[in-house]
């Protein structure tokens, strides 16, 4: 199956669809990558999936990514005598180690972590955003605060702290043991969330021992901060604009939005825009106007995919959702406004051969108008050095490994192969011929060009290019 557009689809399932039907319903609608949300999956259920996505690849032939996303730690304040408690504008409102339920003056906030780390000046945010805090008096056992907005405030609301660095890992204790159910179901991503420092990714990184790659969500202040760290020690990153608008004003998140995207793109490393994508779907089958043009935009941007979160876990139409998606996608890219925008963001080649080899590549292609880059790669590497460069013609990766294939199916323009490696030179430009042939990239008497490693199976040994002509011949492949 030959997808007609280049920025690719991430559907969350859930209870809308986590049934073998319609989860392959979204694969035909567009769905390249099925992101499973371990907040809401216990280990068996996720296993299940698992299992169902392999069993829609095999049917399709196409290799189909799995992003598991761990839940992060999760901040909270206790209880209260009653059911809630409201919290005045002006009025003092204290958070302290005291487990006892609280009422309208104080609260239990059981996270020892966070009132270690106050200051007087920072800002506390409760229930997503929806109670404002300001630091009058802090220490390790409570913290004096103003109230900046008010509001009822109920047992268990989440706790936000945008000015706060916390001695807090990114994984905790359930993340670790989700991360191993992860790794052993065969997950190809994980998704890291509430990344504060490059040290949360390396954390992550060493576990996974290169059996999933780790993105990185960029969702806390304090990873802008150290942004290009991150990217640096991360496989990918996704913009995650839900917390990231609740611990930021929500006119930044655009901004920083367009910077995570680009800044990725220079880095060779697929990004993923998150969050509200399409959220009146969740109830209507038809998306507002504003939603459409959002999607366009981190499609203009080059984001490498994005991705649908309620509207397709527990949405009433999450097939149509992520037809939705496609369709915006493919006309999008049919702008010509696209292609000038994708050129302009365009960065200069790193001084390394793969970078060399990969902008070379994408000149002949687009200079003698060839029909695909293929990338015969073992590791993946270089499919993304060449969809960091963005061709014109599509990008075809070949590789003998059915991991790679799946986790470049979050990447930009790559349309994956698993085939066996190539013996010598003349065997890796006649399959490559065949493949292109028969998934509809070219025609006999037209030319592609390839970008590869010698020896082969070498992984980042990317040091070579050929132009091939597709011989008559390739109309007897199997």
């Amino acid at each position: 199956m030959r997808r007609e557009r280049r920025t690719k689809i991430v559907a969350t399932l859930g209870p809308a669809s986590s049934d073998r039907a319609t989860m392959a319903a979204l694969f035909t609608a567009g769905a390249d990558v099925f992101r499973i949300n371990m907040s809401h999956t216990t280990h068996d259920r996720m296993r299940e999936l698992m299992r169902i996505i392999r069993d829609i690849e095999q049917e399709n032939g196409r290799p189909i990514g799995a992003l598991v996303d761990l839940q992060g730690p999760k901040l909270r304040v206790g209880t209260f005598k009653e059911d809630a408690a409201v919290l005045a504008a002006g009025a003092s409102f204290v958070l302290d180690a005291d487990p006892a339920p609280g009422d309208g003056a104080r609260v239990y906030l059981p996270h020892p972590e966070i009132l270690s780390a106050l200051k007087p000046g920072h800002a506390l945010l409760l229930d997503d955003g929806k109670i404002r805090l300001t630091v009058l008096e802090a220490s390790p056992k409570r913290a004096v605060t103003r109230v900046e907005v008010g509001g009822r405030l109920s047992a268990r609301k989440g706790v936000s702290v945008p000015n706060t660095v916390l001695a807090l890992s990114a994984l905790t204790g359930k993340d670790h043991s989700d991360l191993e159910a992860a790794l052993d179901a065969g997950a190809d991503w994980i998704a890291l969330s509430f990344v504060q420092r490059p040290e949360d990714v390396a954390e992550a990184k060493k576990i996974a021992r290169g059996r999933a790659a780790v993105m990185a969500k960029i969702e806390k202040p304090q990873a802008i901060e150290r942004l290009a760290e991150i990217i640096d020690a991360a496989d990918g990153l996704m913009v995650a604009r839900g917390d990231l608008g609740v611990e930021l004003p929500l006119e930044k998140v655009p901004v920083l939005q367009k910077q995570m995207t680009r800044a990725s793109r220079r880095a060779g490393k697929p990004v993923v825009v998150a969050t509200q994508m399409l959220e009146s779907m969740i109830s209507s089958p038809v998306p507002t106007r504003a939603e459409v043009s959002d999607v366009a935009t981190a499609i203009y941007e080059g984001a490498d995919a994005v991705m649908l979160s309620a509207e397709s876990a527990a949405g009433q139409y999450p097939v149509e959702a992520v037809a939705t998606m496609n369709r915006i996608a493919i006309e999008v890219e049919a702008d010509p406004t696209y292609r000038a925008i994708i050129y302009a963001q365009r960065a200069d080649p790193e001084a390394t051969g793969a970078d060399a080899i990969a902008a070379a590549a994408r000149q002949i292609a687009e200079t003698l108008d060839l029909n695909a880059v293929v990338c015969w790669t073992s590791s993946g590497a270089t499919a993304l050095r060449v969809a960091r460069e963005r061709p014109r013609p599509p990008i075809v990766s070949i590789s003998p490994n059915v991991s790679t294939g799946r986790k470049l199916a979050i990447v930009w323009g790559v349309h994956s192969v698993i085939a066996e490696d190539a013996r010598d030179q003349d065997d890796m430009v006649d399959r490559a011929c065949r493949i292109v042939f028969k998934d509809g990239f070219a025609r006999a008497g037209q030319r592609i060009i390839i970008a590869a490693g010698v020896p082969f199976g070498t992984p980042g040994a990317t040091n070579m290019v050929r132009i091939a002509f597709v011989g008559s011949d390739v109309r007897d492949i199997d």
